[in-house]
């Protein structure tokens, strides 16, 4: 019995290590901008995870591998942590700005920092952040000292591969138990034989996707800083911003029609970047998820574009095309990065809480539905969608055939026998049924603690999908003035969401059940 909490916290001491090294190569940042003042905190933020994990490793060294069970518990524990004690920097910088003395030459507070003297509204930006959600309690990210604008960006960045995928590549423990972690973070195919060399190929490609990504956008016209924190989270789909107004900003077309292949390459597969760049550029019609995806997006786009052109709501077809496939592309690859946020300088641009009730649900499906599985999305992955909808018509088919038959079901070059089937529709429609559930359960708090006649129910709907799927994309109900209980709402949705919530029912079932951990 004693084995298992001693698994669960030297493996929990590990992501916690991993975690105060993100922010002491962050410090490099305060430095390079000079904000001198903000280094001490940065500091500071780190200890305290290094302090706890190193406790933790030292004393449950010797523990067993996880098993399945626990290697859940610890994705759970492991992400809960990270969102905690990832939230230090937003806490320490803003009351650094607030108590420190004149000759730290700190900068003036703002109410965008302000905010974050708020442990809960610190804690949702964090979680937020590594999740890849991409919600904010910020009012204006421009104002933010350039140490917290990088910190958002960067916790997007790692939360978008894993934390526990960074952790497995930098500590580099083979074996069975790193397989049972990567699995339990919503993560299945292996590149290589070697879970250590898989993770480590992941991250040269999203590295690799990276720079290329933040060249392109300087290219396009947008400026090194900002190329920088969107290229980042961009490519992993995090959708977090360094302006007021996201990507609608730069009101540039050349930089939105840059940014789409950028989602989109986040949104795909891992192992199919690792062929494609292999030279088999047949993964991009061959692979089921790739395929699906790509028609997913020619199909959700031009249908929010007839409804956003036909409905009058905007008046040019080039602005409907423009702006409806943006938004499209941004939901179903769960990036966030919004450009309907009203005029701005463009008087075609209608923000997206004011568009009709049908396009709000075009974008929220994407929003449910996601990317691929193995890819940076949240949401439900199409693969899952791809399994329920070939496993009903499998089904359906089954009442035209005798007993006696032999049947298979292809899913992804993959023959299913009817047991096979039986047991992969299950899955998907047990994910699927608790995704919505817990959808339902968001809404209707949010509902309960909302000002009566303030948002649509269309609102809400899009909020609590945005939050659930890790997608970002707002209505105008997520900010520093959003009711406590909505916050605490969020936070447990954008958990659930990001590790497709089997993993956190069985981490609360082992902390709230007879006997705790050990049963």
């Amino acid at each position: 019995m004693n084995g298992a909490r001693a698994t669960i916290g030297r493996d929990l001491g590990r992501i916690l290590q991993a975690l105060a090294g993100l922010m002491f190569a962050s410090v490099a940042v305060s430095l390079a901008w000079r904000e001198f003042w903000a280094v001490p905190g940065m500091v500071l933020s780190g200890l305290v995870p290094l302090g706890i994990g190193r406790v933790l490793t030292r004393r449950y060294g010797g523990a067993d591998e996880p098993g399945k069970l626990h290697g859940m518990m610890i994705a759970a524990g492991g992400w809960a942590a990270v969102g905690v004690f990832g939230s230090l920097p937003f806490l320490t910088l803003a009351w650094t700005v607030e108590l420190s003395p004149a000759m730290l030459a700190t900068p003036e507070m703002t109410p965008t920092l302000a905010a974050f003297r708020d442990p809960l509204n610190a804690l949702f930006e964090s979680t937020s952040g590594f999740t890849g959600t991409g919600l904010t309690m910020t009012d204006d990210e421009e104002v933010l000292p350039r140490t917290l604008q990088w910190w958002r960006t960067f916790s997007e960045w790692i939360g978008g591969v894993g934390v526990i995928v960074l952790t497995t590549a930098v500590l580099a423990r083979p074996g069975s138990g790193s397989l049972t972690l990567y699995e339990s973070e919503a993560r299945s195919e292996k590149i290589h034989p070697s879970i250590v060399s898989t993770v480590r190929t992941i991250w040269w490609i999203f590295v690799l996707f990276t720079f290329v990504a933040i060249l392109a956008l300087w290219l396009a016209g947008m400026p090194v800083w900002g190329a920088i924190n969107h290229g980042m989270t961009g490519l992993s789909t995090g959708g977090f911003s360094i302006t007021d107004n996201s990507i609608a900003t730069y009101d540039s077309v050349s930089i939105d029609f840059v940014m789409l292949p950028v989602m989109v390459l986040g949104s795909i597969a891992f192992p199919v970047h690792f062929l494609i760049l292999r030279g088999d550029l047949r993964n991009f019609y061959t692979d089921l998820q790739t395929r699906w995806l790509l028609v997913l997006f020619v199909l959700g786009s031009g249908l929010l574009v007839g409804v956003l052109y036909f409905t009058g709501t905007i008046d040019s077809a080039f602005a409907a095309f423009r702006y409806g496939t943006f938004q499209f592309v941004s939901a179903l690859t769960c990036t966030g990065f919004q450009t309907a946020v009203g005029p701005v300088k463009n008087p075609e641009n209608v923000a997206l809480g004011n568009w009709p009730a049908m396009g709000q649900l075009t974008v929220t499906f994407g929003m449910v539905v996601g990317g691929a599985a193995g890819s940076t999305v949240g949401g439900i992955k199409v693969i899952r969608l791809a399994t329920l909808l070939k496993g009903t018509r499998h089904r359906v088919a089954g009442v035209f055939y005798p007993d006696t038959a032999v049947r298979r079901l292809t899913i992804d070059d993959r023959r299913l026998s009817d047991e096979e089937v039986r047991r992969e529709f299950e899955e998907a429609a047990i994910i699927t049924f608790l995704w919505v559930a817990f959808l339902g359960l968001g809404l209707f708090v949010l509902l309960a603690v909302l000002p009566p006649g303030e948002y649509t129910l269309e609102n809400a709907v899009f909020e609590i999908a945005s939050a659930q799927g890790n997608v970002g994309l707002s209505t105008g109900i997520t900010g520093p003035s959003m009711p406590t209980v909505a916050k605490v709402a969020f936070l447990f949705n954008m958990w659930i969401g990001r590790l497709e919530i089997i993993p956190v029912l069985v981490l609360l079932r082992g902390v709230f059940s007879r006997g705790g951990l050990y049963r």
